[in-house]
């Protein structure tokens, strides 16, 4: 069953096209949209799709910040019927806890996880599609959207400890800047996407709460019908997509995230048609292909992110999936990617085509 975002996720979209240079209309049309289905913020697309988009028009307009820019004029009224609940959450802890669990009403694909660790908390982000695919551009919609929900309750002046990306730092940070603030540290090539902050943060009132507002917004989205089927299957790999890199990917921990117990999280898997194993030998291959085409990554600390205390162990995984050892499949793809680029013509944000427009 394919994951459903709500068109309201490519807001702006049109917009940002346009100001790097791109026709929109052409790039919708290529991956199956129309700029009149993106009038209905309600309407469900394929999540697939939409990272698809995001990467092509990044792709298209050399700007490795398409995503990013996308989150620059989010509100939280972006979140549909959620908004009039987010708003009136007693603290930014209760809104980051409401929003992971009403996900299923704006967008499937995202996964928030809050750690506490000490004084100071991690929230990660993950993106998760039906196809293994690129994602930095979802990711960082993702990412920015969140942090604009944080500050649209907490004050613009609120600033993590950091924000965090598995990818590699893009050429110009000056939207990342822009979003973000100078404060906050942005780190790149993380072992998560999401970002780090006191605990205190998660604990500051909210001045725009309203409890008796809160408790009519919560009725009301409960009588809401469900846009797609609840699925274990979906809802395991996400969990497992945020516990594996944390070395927490156990059968007991994952059941306890979906809210079974152990028997029944393996009965309904079995019922869907698949195992516990399955699913973290899928995860587990998608994460190493992300990994390991970032060369900043050694390969002993992807490795780590997997789940493998020795390497050895985890060459022998990868040759088995793969058909080669991860050193060789990082040289192979080195050598691929190099070969898009035609010789004598330039690398990244430099290298134009004709009719587009470079952006930061």
């Amino acid at each position: 069953m394919s994951t459903l975002i709500r068109a309201a996720g490519l807001t702006n979209y049109v917009n940002v096209a346009c100001q790097v240079g791109l026709n929109p209309r052409t790039l919708l049309r290529k991956v199956g949209l129309s700029e009149a289905a993106l009038a209905d913020p309600d309407l469900r697309v394929s999540s697939s799709t939409v990272v698809a988009l995001l990467e092509e028009s990044a792709q298209e307009s050399r700007c490795p910040t398409f995503g990013l820019r996308m989150a620059e004029a989010r509100q939280l009224s972006d979140f549909g019927a959620m908004s009039l609940l987010l708003t009136h959450q007693a603290t930014l802890g209760d809104a980051l806890r409401t929003t992971i669990a009403y996900r299923h009403l704006f967008n499937e694909a995202v996964a928030i996880h809050l750690e506490e660790v000490g004084d100071t908390v991690i929230v990660r982000t993950e993106v998760v599609t039906d196809a293994s695919a690129s994602s930095r551009q979802a990711t960082e919609l993702a990412l920015g959207v969140l942090f604009r929900m944080c500050s649209a309750l907490l004050g613009s002046h609120w600033r993590p400890y950091s924000v965090n990306f598995c990818h590699a730092v893009p050429p110009d940070l000056q939207v990342h800047r822009r979003i973000f603030g100078t404060a906050a540290k942005i780190e790149f090539n993380s072992d998560f996407n999401g970002f780090v902050c006191s605990a205190a943060d998660l604990k500051q009132k909210n001045p725009t709460a309203d409890p008796v507002m809160a408790r009519y917004a919560e009725r009301f989205l409960e009588t809401l019908p469900v846009p797609n089927d609840l699925s274990v299957l979906r809802d395991a790999r996400l969990a497992i997509y945020l516990f594996l890199p944390m070395g927490r990917a156990t059968i007991e921990l994952v059941a306890q995230a979906v809210g079974l117990n152990v028997r029944t999280f393996q009965r309904q898997l079995e019922e869907a048609g698949s195992t516990f194993s399955d699913l973290l030998t899928e995860v587990r291959r998608d994460l190493a292909l992300r990994y390991i085409q970032n060369e900043r990554y050694p390969l002993g600390r992807v490795a780590e992110l997997l789940g493998y205390a020795m390497p050895s162990s985890f060459t022998r995984w990868f040759t088995a999936q793969f058909g080669m050892a991860p050193a060789q499949w990082r040289a192979e793809n080195i050598r691929k990617r190099a070969a898009l680029v035609r010789p004598g013509e330039p690398h990244g944000r430099n290298r134009r085509k004709r009719g587009t427009r470079t952006a930061p």
